[in-house]
């Protein structure tokens, strides 16, 4: 959409503004939207700022409890998230309540429309002058002096009106269309589980004839398959080091990378390389060291959540978080590893780790798990086939993305754009 300007501008005497509509006034936040603390316990509709999405305001209905005295507000009262402001939580409430934790709660006067002001907040480039003004390193918060003061354009109320049900209408369609995107990446998340899982229990011939895997969750599979716990298939399943062989004293930035559970994403090892040893440490637990083909899982938290180790991470460091498994000549990694992150490994390990401090996994339990095998020529082949498929999904899905990153882009431009003036959209309304 081609978008005219003002048929004339003025200095806004603000930087990040530019230049703004000859005929809008400059107001300092504070004076249209007046700052409310009453506090009130009557929990009627309780908001955190886990209720407000970001940088779009809608509300996010959770199952939490919340005590304690909250700031009272009403319909059409704004909340403003102070803490990290750089996630842009702003909610223009929609019934009475109580903003629990931290917020600043305004009111708008008589002079400002209030989902007009909503999106002068969420407009990028204020969260950015108000993030730069946060006081407190670990939990940086905006504070009402700053935040009051900040000078914005102010349109008369039928034109502040008129941008804000433009804005509403082209954000509802940008916003349908990301949902379309979202939908897209589940749907193509779940095609790729399921290529998967049948598989790995399956196999590729559609015409083999089958057998009970004798494994409620697992049924047939193959009838020249085995399946075998993966205690029987390894060389080694062994945890990382105890927390008195590895100091947190021992880390260093830059040296050799340590994988715990936090260093396992989406079934790849991540380093973090502000977090690493020495290579004394390494020799010293050199038992602990990484080889090709070698799958760690985290031992705590998310049950199953695993990744192979490839030739860029040979001789890293298998961190005290994480178990290390490492396969006979029975198996083939890449075909085992792919089946260790199916859906139906985590709901057994989730099963079994019940009752654990922090669902803790263990040794004894990971060699329970049923591995259906096949022939290692077959094994190698579900890997190829797996792989190239999953290259397929992978890219479909970082095309929604992309698609997803410039709706988002589109939607900050059309927003800033707008509420400062840089464009006229009163014919459009």
């Amino acid at each position: 959409m081609s978008l005219p300007r003002y048929p004339e501008y003025k200095a806004s005497g603000v930087e990040w503004l530019g230049e703004v509509p000859g005929h809008w006034d400059m107001k300092r936040l504070k004076h249209n939207l007046r700052l409310l603390t009453e506090k009130t316990d009557r929990r009627e509709h309780p908001v955190a700022l886990e209720n407000i999405e970001s940088w779009s305001g809608r509300f996010i209905e959770t199952d939490s409890e919340f005590e304690g005295e909250g700031v009272a507000f009403e319909r059409g009262d704004i909340l403003f998230g102070k803490l990290r402001p750089y996630l842009a939580k702003a909610y223009l409430a929609e019934t009475a309540g109580e903003a629990v934790g931290d917020f600043h709660v305004m009111r708008p006067g008589t002079n400002i429309n209030g989902r007009f002001a909503q999106y002068q907040i969420l407009n990028r480039e204020f969260i950015t002058i108000v993030d730069s003004s946060t006081f407190g390193a670990k939990m940086p918060r905006v504070g009402w002096d700053f935040l009051g003061n900040m000078l914005l354009a102010a349109p008369p109320i039928p034109e502040q009106k008129t941008i804000a049900a433009f804005l509403d209408r082209e954000t509802g369609k940008i916003d349908a269309l990301m949902a379309e995107q979202q939908r897209l990446i589940a749907l193509l998340a779940e095609k790729r589980q399921a290529v998967i899982s049948h598989a790995v229990t399956k196999g590729l011939n559609p015409d083999v004839p089958m057998k009970d895997s004798g494994i409620e969750w697992l049924g047939g599979v193959p009838g020249h398959w085995e399946v075998a716990p993966l205690g029987y298939l390894v060389m080694l399943i062994q945890t990382g080091p105890f927390g008195s062989q590895l100091h947190s004293e021992d880390y260093v930035e830059g040296e050799t990378p340590v994988i715990n559970p936090s260093n396992i994403q989406d079934g790849k090892l991540v380093a973090d390389w502000s977090c690493t040893v020495t290579q004394e440490i390494v020799a010293r637990l050199s038992q602990h060291k990484l080889m090709f083909g070698d799958i760690v899982f985290g031992r705590r938290g998310e049950m199953g959540r695993c990744a192979m180790v490839t030739v860029n991470e040979v001789d890293w460091l298998c961190g005290t978080g994480s178990l290390n498994v490492r396969l006979s000549s029975r198996a083939i990694p890449e075909f085992v590893s792919i089946y260790l992150r199916t859906a139906y490994v985590r709901e057994f390990l989730k099963l079994e780790s019940v009752g654990s401090t922090m669902d803790n996994l263990n040794t004894q339990i990971l060699s329970c798990v049923p591995v259906p095998l096949p022939p290692l020529v077959e094994q190698q082949a579900i890997a190829t086939f797996l792989d190239n498929e999953t290259t397929k999904f992978d890219a479909l899905t970082a095309e929604a993305n992309r698609a997803i990153t410039l709706l988002q882009e589109r939607r900050s431009a059309l927003i800033s754009a707008t509420v400062t003036g840089k464009v006229d959209v009163r014919t459009f309304a």
